[in-house]
């Protein structure tokens, strides 16, 4: 499981980072960027969303489901 941690730093930015669980055990932390203005924070955000999504497997095989369309 990941999830997106945010906190603030001793210079008072707020730092990004993705961090994945395994059972109760934080098993492994990406450290996104520190970002000290609002709209970094949102681009930190984004950007740590999307490395969680990378990860994510999709729930049906389109390119399967592609092959067999063309066959008809």
């Amino acid at each position: 499981m990941a999830y997106i941690r945010k906190y603030k730093t001793a210079s008072g930015a707020t730092a990004v980072q993705v961090c994945y669980k395994k059972g109760r055990k934080v098993a492994k932390v990406v450290h996104v960027g520190s970002a000290a203005t609002n709209y970094s924070l949102e681009k930190l955000l984004r950007r740590a969303q999307g490395i969680i999504d990378m990860e994510k497997k999709s729930l049906f095989d389109l390119k399967k489901f592609d092959e067999e369309n063309k066959k008809d």
